[in-house]
């Protein structure tokens, strides 16, 4: 039995201690803040609860997998979001997306016109082809140069992974219409990142969330946290919150254990489930990984999030996911990621609003999680989140915007809470309060992710800051990769990872696992 100490208890982090428990070996979590989850938080005030990480499922047969792998079934069932989201563009169209992608385009028909429809197969049907060639041997594998070369190798595969193209570009040589262009370029935000700069392969998750359909944990995608706690304890892992690692030791070249509150405690080996900055600036050591250190320090981080909270008096029809988008969303991005950032003016404004008895103290009421991308905390030279008067000045103008775009909620309010990218760094210990770690720009994004194998031997890296990257799915696959990088605690090899499985689940719960890629 080896001991392995896991550095946070987000949702990687709990992932990889319940896989590495149930594989044999002895687990200890050690976790800064009070609760566990990392960035899937969750707020409650006055009868309202509001989770403050991701709002929508995607690929659940994902958790089917997690807890089939660590001691069977858990009561932890999904339903599905529908319609999917409803979007408005500045020239005053809405288009409602539904569930089921057999009809997505006569609803793009209906909404943009005849022909857009057609676009989007053609578009789905291509990115299909690059979900076969990225799904398992990208997503689902440790990330290496000759991964992606076999991906590309053959002609086929090289059109669709497209490494000299972007988001935006894609955009503009398959969707004649530019309103279905900015929805395409909304997806690379799901890795805080700018279209312009982000690589047409991350187009794929607009394709996962069609063709494997969004979904809701009734009660809260927090209850996949408690789900996960649940599963640790059964296993034996020491779960200690409120106990911030200080420092991951070294010695000869490879981790020896953790320092927490003062005392030193052995390890075999280490998981960090801290941002990869965090790891590389204040817990190794100076001088033990110095070309990883720079390599994080040149890489860009992702954006930031401004958050509202509203406990609103009164119900509204409405789909659960809402998008206004702006009428010009390269600004926003100029904002986000420009030399000289700010608070973004005319900002896509992005509402979660379940309709969840749970999620409400009453029936005459219910609670909206507003969201605009930001750029991330930086009082040196960027946005001081936290100068005087700018958060709450910020929020009356987020709500203003809401009021120009025909939804003003302001004589509905009961209360309101605002959650800067400073909140979310200081809750979190995410640098500048970047959501997902580091931007993905430029045809090498991929290879600039922090690897699942540190730089230091013993150690490993899981979470939304290292490969394959951020939100609930790739962060599951995260866990599954280092759980078979690290391997039973016996001598046996480390297990060979399982092809990617994201099949829509059926109305009685997430769909077993798929043995093959979808093709």
């Amino acid at each position: 039995m080896s001991r392995v100490v896991v550095v946070g208890a987000g949702l990687g982090g709990l992932a990889a201690a319940a896989r590495l428990a149930a594989a044999g070996h002895e687990v200890e979590v050690h976790e800064a803040s009070g609760r566990p989850g990392g960035k899937l938080g969750v707020v409650e005030r006055d009868g309202f609860v509001f989770d403050t990480g991701p709002s929508l499922l995607t690929m659940p047969g994902l958790l089917d997998e997690l807890f089939a792998a660590t001691g069977g079934p858990v009561d932890l069932p999904v339903t599905a979001v529908d319609p999917a989201a409803e979007y408005r563009f500045a020239d005053g169209t809405r288009l409602v997306l539904p569930h089921d992608p057999a009809q997505v385009p006569a609803a793009l028909d209906d909404a943009l016109g005849v022909g857009a429809g057609a676009s989007w197969e053609r578009l789905h049907e291509r990115s299909r082809h690059l979900w076969s060639l990225v799904g398992r041997d990208v997503l689902r594998r440790p990330l290496t140069t000759a991964a992606l070369l076999r991906m590309s190798a053959h002609p086929s595969g090289l059109r669709a992974v497209a490494p000299w193209r972007s988001v935006r570009g894609l955009g503009r040589r398959r969707l004649p219409d530019p309103r279905l262009r900015t929805w395409l370029e909304r997806y690379a935000t799901y890795s805080g990142s700018d279209p312009r700069r982000t690589p047409a392969v991350l187009s794929v998750a607009a394709f996962v969330e069609q063709e494997f359909g969004a979904w809701w944990i009734p009660g809260g995608l927090r209850r996949l946290v408690d789900a996960l706690m649940a599963r640790c304890r059964e296993l034996g892992v020491a779960v200690h919150l409120g106990s911030p690692v200080e420092a991951v030791l070294v010695d000869r070249g490879r981790v020896s254990g953790v320092r927490v509150a003062g005392h030193d405690r052995a390890a075999d080996v280490v998981v960090s489930n801290a941002d990869a900055a965090e790891l590389h600036e204040r817990l190794l050591p100076d001088g033990a990984a110095p070309h990883a250190r720079r390599r994080v320090r040149r890489t860009p981080r992702s954006s930031a999030g401004f958050v509202l909270l509203l406990g609103l008096a009164g119900r509204r029809p409405g789909a659960a996911h809402r998008v206004w988008f702006p009428d010009d969303y390269t600004a926003e991005f100029d904002a986000v990621f420009g030399r000289r950032p700010c608070p973004v003016q005319d900002p896509t404004i992005y509402v979660h609003a379940p309709d969840d008895l749970a999620m409400r103290p009453d029936d005459d009421s219910e609670g909206w999680f507003v969201l605009v991308n930001a750029p991330v905390h930086d009082p040196d030279g960027g946005v001081d989140w936290e100068a005087p008067g700018l958060r709450e000045t910020y929020a009356g103008h987020v709500l203003d915007v809401l009021a120009a775009r025909g939804t003003d909620v302001r004589p509905r309010l009961r209360f309101l809470e605002i959650r800067t990218p400073a909140d979310l760094e200081r809750e979190t210990r995410a640098p500048g309060g970047a959501i997902y770690g580091t931007a993905s720009h430029g045809p090498r994004a991929a290879l600039r992710r922090p690897a699942n194998t540190g730089p230091v031997a013993g150690l490993y890296l899981v979470g939304g800051s290292a490969h394959p990257g951020g939100g609930i799915p790739l962060v599951l696959m995260s866990a599954e990769i280092v759980a078979d990088l690290i391997g039973p605690a016996s001598a046996a090899p480390a297990g060979t990872a399982a092809a990617p499985n994201g099949r829509r689940p059926t109305s009685a719960g997430p769909a077993r696992p798929s043995p093959t890629p979808p093709t």
